[in-house]
């Protein structure tokens, strides 16, 4: 999707010249690999990193378009949220300080970024996805203003024929509909890319599938989304849920998520693999494509095969195989889409280091996956350790064993023999793989977040805490130190003053009551909790009024009780509310003008949550 070009793909006429393309890439790209025209006998490596922009409160930021324009440098892309952007960083020969060369390239980069953000009252954070997200950010009017997201917007929507839904089950759990797919923009990753010669693309795929999970499992930094504690990586039920184009329907469809790790081990050639995807997915963009592939291969030239590499970027493999040409020269790599963005550079280096050296120095026991492990144990694998991160139990060529134990005892011996086997400095090795020795036997970023929020929970509401970890995360991320030496939280800061919208403050632990419920039922219940004012609901769930501890104790003295009375008898009918994007001060003038003491706030016609004075001056 980084293509600025592209089209949908609803007009006939070029919905077909597209095709045509695609197969003729596909027949250019066999024609080249039965030829020997695929770049071999020379590994690179390169790097994509996206990043997230907050302001002076440490929400997410809406000037990534500003701050692209200050930073003025074509390593810089935008993303889907105004919130993000990515640097590409240039390839390297995998030789020597080929690390220590995309390390000091990413620091100057991300430097540069540092500087124009600031001069927008911006900072830059690396998070897998930012604590401070609310639904505020995940409108439209965070969307970056250009035409390939809105078309990827509403075609996606299209396909579903629906509003998007998230379900997420973790510790906490997400149920949510949204109208957009800037759920997807809450994602940040560093993406991995690794060249790998044609012979060796099918055995390498399915080795680079294989140390997924137990990868993963060390590297996960994103356990919190909208303040609920999910998964250790949420990212990955995130993203497949935010991208799906799958209706659900009566039918029981075996169809493939677009956004997968597939459903078996590759075979054939990685032409095998594109047919695959080209077959399981509808193409749903399309771009204006001068040049024939078969045509430039008759005329000498080595084909940019545009069609298949637009198709190819809407398909989002966690392991994705890639072409493209270089210095003329076509090439395959394997793209490693499944590792956050942060905790620190250093962290990223580290996991950086630890793939690639696992990936050169596989063992050829394993060139032939297929017969030593089951490709469901290595999916397995790889949901387990998105779920539960570091404290998951692996399966590995049929044993049972602890991540820590499968990192530090089969995985980084061999990532050291691939380091060494590609000439890489010494120093390099002990420095970046001796990061994630010490992580293994200490914290990832994920428990490291959820260890300090739940502190902070204890001492603050959810909006204070969830700023008060970004705070931490950014300034931890100012020094050189790995997230596994990074400090706990101690000092619990005073209540933030910044806070100054509804939903900042407001509770979204709703008790509610149904207007048909008896009265005495809403009455018990208010005395069970400790709280004063229940909102009342219709069957359809729909708000219709509120009933008080006090409206309670008034009505029992009146002529009219009745030990059946009904809640709908008592209930005040006509509610003043308020919005989640209504201002605190607005929301207590409300409350002084009405004389009451709580609004519920009402999102879309839902009740999201409530807001009392006590939330107010707390």
């Amino acid at each position: 999707m980084g293509d600025q070009k592209i089209n949908t793909i609803t007009e006939k006429k070029s919905r077909t010249k597209f095709i045509r393309h695609l197969l003729n890439d596909i027949k250019s790209l066999e024609y080249m690999l039965e030829n020997g025209l695929i770049e071999s006998g020379i590994t690179r490596i390169g790097s994509e990193q996206e990043f997230c922009l907050i302001n002076k409160n440490w929400r997410p930021s809406k000037k990534s378009d500003k701050i692209l324009q200050d930073v003025n440098d074509p390593h810089f892309t935008t993303e889907i949220a105004l919130f993000n952007l990515e640097i590409n960083l240039d390839p390297q020969d995998l030789k020597t300080d080929a690390f220590s060369k995309v390390e000091k390239q990413l620091k100057t980069l991300l430097e540069k970024a540092k500087v124009s953000a600031e001069k927008f009252n911006n900072k830059v954070i690396l998070t897998g996805i930012l604590p401070t997200i609310s639904k505020k950010e995940l409108q439209f009017n965070y969307m970056t203003p250009q035409p390939r997201y809105w078309m990827l917007n509403d075609m996606l929507k299209n396909l579903r024929g629906k509003d998007f839904r998230l379900h997420i089950r973790g510790v906490d759990e997400l149920f949510i509909k949204h109208d957009s797919v800037l759920f997807e923009g809450c994602n940040t990753s560093f993406q991995m890319h690794l060249q790998i010669d044609p012979d060796d693309f099918i055995s390498s795929y399915n080795w680079s599938q294989a140390i997924s999970g137990p990868l993963l499992g060390l590297c996960t930094n994103s356990p919190l989304l909208l303040g609920r504690e999910l998964w250790s990586e949420t990212r990955i039920a995130l993203f497949q849920q935010s991208i799906d184009t799958r209706n659900t329907s009566h039918a029981l469809i075996d169809k493939q998520s677009r956004v997968s790790f597939t459903k078996e081990w590759a075979t054939g050639s990685v032409i095998d693999i594109f047919k695959n995807d080209i077959a399981n997915h509808k193409i749903i963009f399309s771009k204006d494509i001068k040049n024939d592939s078969k045509q430039d291969l008759k005329e000498g030239k080595t084909p940019n095969l545009d069609a298949l590499c637009t198709f190819n970027g809407t398909v989002y493999r966690w392991n994705r195989p890639c072409y493209g040409v270089g210095n003329g020269k076509a090439h395959l790599r394997i793209e490693n889409r499944y590792i956050p963005a942060g905790p620190t550079v250093k962290d990223e280096m580290a996991n950086f280091a630890f793939w690639v050296g696992l990936m050169k120095g596989r063992p050829s026991k394993y060139d032939d996956m297929p017969s030593q492990m089951d490709f469901k144990d290595a999916k397995s694998n790889f949901v387990k350790a998105a779920r539960t991160g570091k404290e998951s139990v692996m399966v590995w060529m049929g044993e049972k064993i602890s991540v820590r134990d499968l990192i530090l005892n089969k995985l980084l011996p061999i990532a050291k023999d691939g380091l060494k086997k590609e000439g890489i400095d010494q120093v390099d090795i002990d420095r970046f793989l001796g990061v994630i020795e010490e992580r293994a036997k200490s914290l990832t970023g994920s428990q490291w977040k959820l260890k300090n929020y739940r502190h902070l929970r204890k001492y603050l509401k959810q909006d204070e805490a969830l700023m008060t970890l970004t705070k931490a995360i950014y300034n931890n991320q100012q020094g050189d130190l790995a997230v596994h030496e990074w400090p706990m939280i101690k000092n619990i800061p005073k209540i933030y003053q910044d806070a100054h919208l509804v939903n900042h403050v407001m509770s979204t632990k709703l008790h509610t009551i149904d207007e048909n419920d008896l009265t005495e039922l809403a009455s018990e219940i208010m005395d069970w909790k400790k709280i004063h004012h229940l909102p009342v609901e219709n069957e359809k769930g729909e708000l219709v009024g509120l009933i008080t501890w006090a409206q309670i104790e008034e009505f029992k003295k009146s002529k009219s009780f009745k030990n059946d009375s009904i809640v709908a008898d008592v209930m005040m009918k006509n509610v003043y509310i308020v919005h989640p994007e209504t201002k605190i001060l607005e929301a207590l003038h409300h409350m002084k003008t009405n004389n009451v003491s709580c609004l519920p706030v009402v999102q879309k016609n839902s009740l999201v949550g409530i807001i009392t004075i006590k939330d107010i001056i707390a």
